[in-house]
């Protein structure tokens, strides 16, 4: 696993199978983004059989093989679309096409697990809407950064068994580093990217729903910048917003690709969820000076003060549940009106984006 490089960032845990070989195949397809790994080692993880494989780019499928020896090679998406045996496309396409791709993998009567952000604009959201309601099928979203990161799933358990009360705040910090020589020239193209809001601004939003509880929220202030990197003019570099729930938790959120080199770490992720009997504070991926290993929960209540090490003892439980909930039509992973208000609110937010000069 890749721990500076935040692109190609695919954490591994341990085989936990729900289902036997072949009784949950999927592909991947669009290679464009390093998380395609992630979404591939959970399913993996969690029993799926992974059959084909499918880019333009000759490059990214070999190196794909590499990591996934003996996966077919598609000829074309549509060789994997009119596979009967596949359940699921997995997908990391560039931000701006993997709407419509994900469009398109429905209409073939198969789900669809994508890279965030899933949208870049608000019409492609509902399109994508339209398409759930009309096939049935699902469009899920891997928001990595609570899904595939071992503290965040433990803070998730700990809230639902009430260990600090009612979530009223949560502080997101999402920093990453740039690494700009290694990205691909879509990355720094606001058609094509979305804006830093939309981009990683999404982990932030859905983190605030899932912890708060909130159905819903308002985005009441948002703002962007391109402090550093000017030799790319539509880039942003820094973002940060407020939000509101639908149940009165509020949720501020800074996201940035200021990450020094010095960092042990692809970026210090840092997440304090706070409640009427207490607070969690998230280390995800390092602690500064400390510990290089990341998972660290610092857990604030009644009965006193905890720090949990939890790398390598929680898992990643949403990988099985999706596989079973598109086997049995159910949504114990996740559901889909959470994966869509989360890229809805995420796109308003970039949209409504103080711009600063």
């Amino acid at each position: 696993m890749q721990k500076n490089d935040g692109m190609n960032y695919a954490p591994q845990g341990k085989p936990r199978p729900v289902v036997g070989r072949g009784e949950f195949v999927f592909a991947a397809m669009a290679l464009d983004h390093g998380h395609i790994y992630g979404q591939c080692n959970g399913l993996i993880e969690a029993g799926a059989t992974l059959k084909w494989v499918y880019d333009p780019d000759p490059e990214k499928v070999k190196q794909f093989l590499e990591v996934y020896p003996g996966v077919k090679v598609a000829s074309s998406e549509k060789e994997i679309l009119q596979d009967p045996e596949v359940h699921l496309v997995a997908a990391a396409a560039i931000p701006s096409e993997r709407g419509p791709l994900g469009v398109k993998v429905m209409e073939h009567g198969k789900d669809y697990f994508t890279d965030k952000t899933p949208f870049t604009s608000i019409e492609q959201l509902e399109q994508a809407k339209s398409k759930v309601r009309t096939t049935g099928q699902k469009y899920m979203v891997y928001y990595s950064e609570r899904l595939h990161v071992e503290s965040s799933v433990f803070a998730g358990q700990l809230i639902q068994d009430g260990a600090i009360g009612r979530v009223v705040q949560v502080l997101g910090l999402g920093p990453h580093r740039l690494n700009a020589h290694m990205r691909p020239e879509w990355f720094f193209q606001m058609e094509k990217y979305g804006g830093i809001l939309c981009d990683i601004g999404s982990h932030q939003i859905e983190q605030f729903l899932f912890f708060a509880g909130c159905k819903d929220a308002r985005v009441l202030h948002s703002k962007v910048a391109n402090y550093h990197c000017k030799e790319y003019p539509e880039f942003q570099d820094f973002g940060d917003a407020t939000l509101l729930g639908d149940n009165g938790a509020t949720n501020y959120f800074r996201v940035d690709w200021l990450t020094p080199t010095g960092l042990g770490a692809w970026g210090d992720g840092r997440l304090t969820i706070l409640g009427t009997k207490g607070y969690i504070e998230l280390r995800k991926y390092i602690d500064i000076a400390r510990n290089p290993d990341g998972d660290h929960l610092f857990l604030v209540n009644d009965e006193g003060e905890q720090h949990l090490e939890l790398n390598g003892k929680v898992g990643y439980p949403f990988f099985g549940e999706l596989i079973l909930d598109c086997l049995n039509r159910t949504e114990r992973a996740m559901t889909q009106e959470h994966a869509f208000k989360a890229a809805e609110l995420c796109l308003l937010a970039q949209k409504e984006a103080v711009i600063v000069e």
